[in-house]
């Protein structure tokens, strides 16, 4: 037998198992109705293969679970912390550390600290989480990606890239005293798990210096980002992502955190800044509304294992393997001609439901449909990235519609098989094949914020 290629494998090897509950279509129908066809109202144990969320749902290793033991749960100054202090240093480069008990504690605290009321808040695309931070504190957010951003079929390397043309248009527009700081998400959840370049986020660096602005890094999959930097920018295809990591950071002032992503962990996260005032006010503000600054939410045992989830996540192999397992997702995907997100991104595949389900308009939620009609044909839960997630304008109360409808499926660390992929690959070439019988949404309960997480839906007749 030839091989096209050479074939890989995950540098680990599976020591614990869990069952995983093979459930009726019939069974599943129900379970979608009750739930309002909203895939975070499912109860995990109706659910086959789960890729809603690489957030806390990794696999931690021996050396994860063995250092749980070693949890420090002492009130103040547990050893955790400056373990977790000293990993922040060496990997990120940052100054001083603040945890939180995930990273929209840390999403919080910054906006609280930066953001007077009136001002503007430019990024690389929202985030959810980060723009209702932002808001809640009386700042405006406002897009400066690159345009290649919004468009599902650019192959354009660095996706996530800011246009420096419109962080400085914003700038000459309103002066830099209401820009409150520039948000860089590495990578771009929201465009597709799409990478920063390291010459981009050199130069927002420099350009956000000439005014006074800060730039703040959201690092929750930065050690991805360099991934894609090693793989895909030149200079660097020689360098670890240990070196890459720390020199991207460089670009920055501080950064928010969510362990639950990269540094594989079930829960926990950190502020990191260089200035030592807004250190002082954010270690402040910590005890307020997460727990001490030796410990903000988390118990010793949780530092500890993110600390050691830091040492694993930085080495290059298994970096490649974590990034080669969601390709190979999206490998299958393309041989049923699926449209996708392209380039693959770094967590996650993207599907564009726009153009999946184009008979569905926009209004009619075909992202959140599309995610709903997954679960049912074979028990994968997906989650929707578009209308849903972008929300309402605060000041019209217009639903945004963006550019990117998008039903996005997020490979756990360490977690699935390929052959899991296969099943997940499978049942979307199905509802491809049967897509013109689809049918839309109507949103029926609408919560007051992050309404994506517990809106609830009818099917249309």
């Amino acid at each position: 037998m030839k091989f096209t290629r050479r074939p890989w494998a995950e540098p680990y090897k599976i020591k614990v198992v869990e069952p995983l509950k093979v459930t009726t279509r019939e069974y599943r129908e129900k379970c979608i109705r009750e739930a309002g066809y909203n895939t975070f109202l499912l109860r995990s144990e109706d659910v086959y293969i789960d890729l809603l969320t690489d957030s806390g749902t990794n696999a931690m290793s021996d050396y994860q679970w063995a250092g749980m033991m070693l949890g420090d749960e002492a009130y103040a100054g547990s050893k955790n912390f400056y373990y977790l202090e000293s990993n922040v240093q060496k990997y990120y480069g940052y100054k001083y550390l603040v945890p939180t008990h995930q990273g929209r504690g840390a999403e919080h605290l910054l906006s609280q600290a930066l953001i007077k009321p009136g001002q503007y808040v430019p990024g690389n695309m929202y985030f959810t989480t980060t723009r209702l931070h932002q808001e809640l504190a009386g700042g405006t957010f406002v897009d400066v990606i690159i345009d290649e951003a919004h468009d599902s079929q650019s192959n354009h390397p660095f996706k996530g890239n800011v246009d420096l043309q419109k962080f400085e248009d914003l700038i000459k527009k309103v002066g830099a005293d209401k820009v409150a700081y520039i948000t860089v998400g590495a990578t771009v959840n929201m465009a597709g798990g799409q990478p920063v370049s390291m010459a981009n986020i050199k130069e927002v660096y420099a350009l956000a210096n000439k005014h006074g602005i800060k730039v703040v890094l959201d690092a929750t999959r930065a050690m991805e980002n360099a991934y894609f930097i090693q793989q895909r920018e030149e200079g660097y295809k020689d360098k670890p992502i240990a070196e890459i990591l720390k020199e991207f950071c460089s670009y920055s002032d501080c950064a928010t955190m969510s362990g639950k992503k990269d540094l594989l962990v079930n829960i926990g996260g950190f502020v990191a800044v260089n200035d030592w005032d807004l250190f002082e006010e954010l270690r402040n503000m910590v005890v307020v509304y997460e727990g001490l600054h030796t410990y903000g939410g988390l118990a010793g045992r949780d530092m500890e294992a993110m600390s050691r989830g830091m040492e694993e996540a930085i080495q290059d192999d298994y970096m490649a393997s974590r990034i080669k397992q969601v390709h190979y997702l999206g490998e299958l995907l393309d041989e049923y001609n699926i449209p996708m997100v392209k380039p693959f991104g770094g967590h996650a595949i993207f599907l564009d439901a726009k153009r999946f389900y184009e008979h569905i308009p926009q209004e009619q939620y075909p992202a959140q449909a599309l995610a709903a009609d997954l679960y049912v044909d074979s028990g994968v839960r997906g989650m929707e990235r578009g209308i849903v997630s972008a929300g309402r304008n605060k000041e019209t109360g217009e639903e945004y519609k963006p550019k990117l409808e998008l039903v996005r499926l997020t490979i756990p660390r360490r977690v699935y098989t390929q052959a899991h992929l296969d099943v997940v690959a499978y049942s979307v070439a199905e509802l491809y094949e049967h897509r013109k019988s689809a049918k839309g949404l109507k949103m029926v309960y609408e919560p007051r914020y992050l309404r994506f997480f517990q809106a609830r839906f009818e099917k249309l007749a």
